[in-house]
């Protein structure tokens, strides 16, 4: 598998960094802390202002351990784009002062602090005194030493679960939100994904059954070539446009032979490593022996950026947009 598709499915293999531990003295009077929250959050209620999460709050995380998080998180580290995605779309851009190298979006994640790529950086984490640490599941195995540190450095880790589908991806923004005191905010969210992915399904209702097209879509370019099958954020965006996923036979991210794509003859194709190789289409396009393929014969060849369809985060939708206008431009047109 190329090396960009194997950083977008897991990131930061073991680490074997030391740290020292070590303790925060505090700089605030508890006590004083306590009663200006209180008063912010009476004068909150007075001017009518939503009533924000009150602390402590104890979530159960990914791997089913109960985390208890004493006041709302002022310092957020991140260590999967993913996750930083979320959590600006919950409004906490201010309180994130770390992510990972592949962070790139939105673009004022760009200009916050980094903590590594595919090992993670222990020292620059703690020295950024974090009190939550926005984990993933996919590196709870891959990387249990360096995340078992952070812990034992004093340091708040939630681990956020592994999304393969919409559902997944909502309670992932209902985690965070429920740990950031901005469950309100992380309800609004889920409630507009799944209002607009209805809208897209009720517009795919309307393509007649003989018009339904079969989609072949390379996540990963020769010469081993890499498709999307089921349990997949793409296999299921494929299903609520009305379109046959040509490799619904597999499961998860599988190779396929060029024998195989050309023989189920594919009347679209989406490639999704346009941000990596600028004539991805065009490479397809040239394939020798493709000509007979129905989509290279009328052209219908695209690239959809692999972070709206891959990434598990609030710019799923804009994926689904993506790939539907793609597939069925005259339907989806108007989105």
């Amino acid at each position: 598998m190329k090396k960009w598709l194997q950083l977008s499915l897991t990131l930061f293999i073991a680490i074997s960094m030391m740290v020292a531990c070590g303790s925060q003295e505090e700089t605030e009077n508890p006590n004083d802390t306590k009663q200006a929250q209180s008063q912010n959050n009476e004068d909150n209620k007075q001017e009518g202002a939503p009533e924000e999460t009150a602390f402590p709050v104890t979530v159960t995380d990914a791997l089913d351990n109960e985390i208890t998080i004493d006041a709302k998180p002022e310092r957020i580290v991140s260590l999967i784009p993913s996750n930083t995605e979320i959590a600006y779309a919950l409004g906490l851009g201010e309180q994130v002062v770390g992510v990972t190298d592949f962070d790139n979006y939105p673009e004022e994640a760009l200009e916050k602090e980094k903590i590594g790529g595919m090992e993670i950086n222990l020292e620059k984490i703690i020295s950024l005194q974090p009190d939550l640490v926005l984990a993933h599941e996919s590196t709870a195995v891959s990387s249990k030493d360096s995340l078992d540190q952070l812990k034992e450095a004093g340091l708040t880790v939630l681990f956020v679960n592994n999304a393969t589908s919409f559902e997944d991806v909502y309670r992932s923004i209902e985690l965070v939100g429920e740990a950031t005191g901005t469950s309100e905010k992380a309800g609004e969210i889920v409630a507009s994904m799944k209002d607009e992915l209805q809208k897209i399904k009720d517009m795919a209702a309307t393509i007649p059954e003989e018009n339904r097209k079969k989609v072949f879509i390379e996540v990963g370019a020769e010469p081993e070539i890499y498709t999307t099958g089921t349990n997949t954020f793409m296999h299921e965006m494929l299903e609520a446009i009305n379109a046959t996923n040509i490799a619904e036979d597999l499961e998860g991210w599988q190779p396929m032979t060029e024998e195989a794509i050309v023989e189920k003859n594919p009347d679209v194709i989406i490639t999704t490593y346009g941000y990596y190789t600028p004539d991805a289409a065009e490479q397809v396009l040239a394939r020798e022996g493709w000509s007979q393929v129905t989509a290279i014969q009328s052209k219908q060849v695209y690239d959809v950026h692999s972070d709206l369809v891959a990434r598990s985060g609030p710019r799923l939708i804009e994926g689904v947009k993506e790939l539907a206008k793609a597939v069925y431009p005259d339907v989806f047109k108007d989105l």
